[in-house]
């Protein structure tokens, strides 16, 4: 089963895209965090997935499962 996945990358013409697998934006936002926010919002209408965040220089800041997604790396359980 694919797994939903979408980008916030920096756009070099300003602003933050929020980007599916293809080459195409879903959105340009003038904040990081509005490009987060919708990225979750469409992860979340599609079901679940993966929601990645790149900072300005292209390296991944952070990255999110969102429900009912399958997480990669789970946290462990405390004991």
């Amino acid at each position: 089963m694919p797994v939903n996945r979408r980008n916030v990358v920096h756009n070099p013409k300003g602003g933050w895209d929020v980007k599916g697998g293809g080459s195409r934006s879903s959105g340009r936002f003038d904040t990081q965090k509005q490009a987060i926010d919708k990225a979750n919002k469409i992860i979340d209408h599609l079901g679940g997935g993966e929601v990645t965040v790149h900072g300005r220089d292209g390296k991944i800041r952070d990255s999110d499962t969102r429900a009912p997604g399958r997480d990669p790396n789970p946290p462990r359980d405390k004991k």
